[in-house]
Formats: structure tokens, sequence, C-alpha cells
């Protein structure tokens, strides 16, 4: 990877987004918790979720990964309180094609993460940018269950 195809990934936005992660840490009481890893970096992101019905009403995510999975887990946080199963899954849907079928970036309220339109190029960062979107329906899952 040369040098200017580095910062054009690692974008000033991308690496905002990764020091403004929404609701780090850990939930007291929550209804459905996952941990999903990637195994080709390691990363890794454990989603909590409290839900009301089908929505969820309280958000905590412990995320360590790189800057693409920071940037991406960041997105989901601003977002993700009030949302559906629905709504996220179709979201995670839209940031699959977009990085991987050259679609159209989410729409609001996911649509910064159009910051990661650059990794579409480089498919071993997507199960990182992916990993808090996963780990977030798995834990709906499991309160569901």
């Amino acid at each position: 990877m040369a040098d200017s195809d580095l910062m054009q990934l690692y974008s000033r936005r991308i690496l905002a987004l990764t020091t403004a992660i929404p609701h780090l840490g850990v939930l007291a009481d929550f209804d459905g918790k996952a941990m999903r890893r990637s195994p080709q970096c390691g990363s890794s992101v454990t989603a909590y979720v409290a839900m009301d019905g089908d929505r969820v009403a309280d958000f905590a995510q412990e995320v360590r990964a790189c800057a693409l999975g920071q940037a991406s887990a960041a997105v989901l946080g601003q977002a993700v309180i009030g949302r559906s199963r629905a709504e996220i899954a179709d979201t995670r849907d839209a940031l699959r094609a977009m990085l991987t079928l050259d679609g159209a970036p989410p729409a609001a309220p996911f649509a910064d993460l159009e910051a990661l339109w650059p990794a579409r190029e480089y498919p071993n960062r997507h199960a990182s940018i992916l990993l808090a979107w996963d780990a977030t329906l798995d834990a709906i899952a499991q309160a569901g269950a």
C-alpha cells in the first residue's frame, strides 16, 4: 500500500470519528450481549443492548479495533438508540454493499459511514468495519431469544 493510499484510507474524517466513539463501556443491565472478532486482524467489538420491544433502548460497546473499525463503531453509536433491528440490519447490509458492490453509502442517520468509502479497495479491512454492526445484531438476537 502506497503512502498516498494510506493517507486517503486513514483520512482526517475517519480519525476524527475514532476520537468520539459514543457509548463506550459496559451496560450494567442489558438484555443481550455479543462479541465479534475479526480473525484477519484481531479486532473485536462487544455490544450490549437493552431493548424496548424491537427497538434499542440502551447501548454500550467495547471496541478494540483498528481506526476503520473504530470509525464504524462511532457512527453506529451515534444513532443506534431508538433504532429497530431491521434498521440496523438494513444499514449493515448497505454498508457491506458500499464496500463490496460499489453501492451507495447508507442514508441518514448513518450517512457518516460514507467516510469509509475508500476502504472498499481493501477487502481485508471489511471485516473490521462490519464488526460493531454484526455484534449489535447478535446482541439483539440474544435479547430476543
